[in-house]
């Protein structure tokens, strides 16, 4: 049954960015079920406000109970945070199909450069692959999105904030 009921958890769907699974945003942490057909499910939550997390978690419940559990009890674990490189290149690969652009990750640095600021490079268009991108909103249609724009094929997109 464990199989089973950590199957239909991980096949939730995150409300915001519906291309992903909460398995496949790192969302989803842990699935016990217990001899009694209870089941602990532990979340991390994308952002500690995250608007999408009430529906987030009675998508879980359902799909648990769709599963065949008598109970379930949500975690929310904050530690550690949520971060964007528990994105999988699978998941990456999702975004950029969808027309949104997946988070950058950091370039890595020396260990005597670490009191300066993260360097990041340019998002890339998921349209064209350009890293010619701009800025117009630093919020999109989510709190963990903004709005670019390519300058090489003008065309606007969403792009997964990192963090």
């Amino acid at each position: 049954m464990s199989g089973r009921v950590r199957a239909a958890v991980a096949a939730v769907r995150d409300p915001e960015i519906r291309v992903l699974s909460i398995e496949e945003l790192g969302i989803l942490r842990d699935v016990r079920v217990g001899p009694g057909g209870e089941a602990v499910v532990t979340i991390t939550p994308t952002y500690l406000g995250c608007p999408a997390l009430d529906a987030i978690r009675d998508d879980i419940i359902a799909a648990a109970h769709g599963a065949g559990v008598t109970e379930v009890e949500i975690i929310t674990s904050l530690s550690p945070p949520w971060s964007t490189d528990w994105l999988s290149e699978a998941a990456r690969a999702k975004l950029s199909a969808a027309g949104i652009a997946p988070p950058v990750p950091e370039l890595p640095l020396p260990p005597s450069a670490r009191l300066l600021p993260l360097v990041r490079t340019a998002a890339r268009c998921p349209r064209c692959g350009s890293p010619d991108t701009e800025e117009i909103a630093r919020t999109g249609s989510t709190a963990c999105k903004a709005l670019l724009r390519c300058r090489a094929c003008r065309e606007p997109f969403e792009h997964v904030k990192a963090h």
